[in-house]
């Protein structure tokens, strides 16, 4: 998903790039680091950042929402990465209930 959204945060309006686009590409990072760390750890601590990497997934979902309102993603773009999203998000989410069972 990083690979596909970074380089399409570049072609966002230059006005809004240290705004809305910066948020966007901090929560995509940052929920990348959230599994690395929740994949380094086991128990409580996997299952804290398993925890904060669906908050960054669920911030990111908002600003792909927006980016889409505000037309700097056409509708195929939106649906080809809001699929990268879903994805990511079921594969989280089984993890997460694997861990706190």
């Amino acid at each position: 998903m990083l690979t596909w959204l970074l380089p399409h945060c570049e072609k966002f309006p230059k006005a809004q790039r240290y705004l809305v686009v910066q948020r966007l590409g901090d929560s995509a990072l940052n929920f990348q680091e959230a599994l690395f760390h929740a994949n380094a750890q086991r128990g409580e601590q996997r299952l804290a950042h398993l925890r904060a990497a669906d908050g960054y997934l669920m911030t990111l979902r908002l600003y792909l929402r927006l980016a889409f309102q505000w037309a700097w993603l056409d509708a195929g773009q939106y649906e080809h990465v809001s699929q990268m999203v879903e994805e990511i998000g079921r594969l989280l989410g089984g993890w997460l209930r694997q861990t706190s069972s």
